[in-house]
């Protein structure tokens, strides 16, 4: 089943002086549709806490919510996906427990592992990283621009039509050549919580992406 996917997404972040819950009302109000909650520093009691407060806030303002691995979460609260960062994760298994409905993405590096997301029931992939990423620090290999042309190549000639979002380092001056490519969209975190005023620079990207 084809989902709708939002081409601009926010991930949250472990921040000390902005907490995820602030992070979420700061991008609602700034127009968010799509916000992935990426806690990797709580237990589940105090996850659910969160995103029990985060799930309010998108319903208010129509936003989806997707949670970042802790697929044992599922049906515990109102969370309308998953995004798995383990590019070994069994998506058809994850598939098969999560059911048609609920949104699942995955995170890729390679052409490999974006096809095999595609074969295996993701809805989209989070293909990165662009650049270099305060965010997610990692040794994979940096894609670039002629990076994102491969991988929508390969797409192209597999005949597959699969959402590819870029990630990891991404700037304001950086999407409109990276939507040249063909790639779906752009999912950011430090361009937006590591600029002076969190609305502005989240709006600025948004309608960068959604004007194109």
């Amino acid at each position: 089943m084809k989902k709708f996917i939002e081409p601009f997404q926010y991930i949250t972040h472990d921040l000390p002086d902005l907490p995820h819950i602030r992070q979420a009302e700061l991008a609602c109000q700034a127009g968010a549709k799509w916000i992935q909650y990426r806690c990797l520093s709580k237990e589940d009691e105090s996850l659910l806490e969160d995103i029990n407060t985060i799930a309010a806030i998108c319903d208010d303002w129509g936003t989806t919510l997707i949670v970042t691995d802790h697929v044992h979460l599922h049906g515990q609260a109102d969370i309308q996906g998953f995004h798995i960062e383990d590019m070994n994760a069994d998506f058809r298994s994850l598939r098969n427990r999560l059911g048609p409905d609920v949104t699942l993405g995955g995170s890729a590096n390679t052409i490999e592992n974006l096809l095999r997301l595609a074969a295996e029931g993701s809805d989209y992939a989070g293909l990165g990283p662009f650049g270099a990423t305060r965010t997610k620090p990692n040794d994979y290999p940096h894609l670039g621009i002629a990076g994102y042309r491969e991988a929508i190549a390969a797409l192209a000639a597999a005949g597959l039509d699969f959402p590819v979002l870029a990630v990891g380092g991404v700037t304001a001056a950086d999407i409109p050549a990276l939507l040249k490519t063909g790639i779906y969209g752009i999912a950011t975190s430090a361009a937006v919580y590591g600029a002076p005023d969190f609305e502005v620079a989240y709006a600025g990207l948004y309608n960068l992406v959604k004007t194109r």
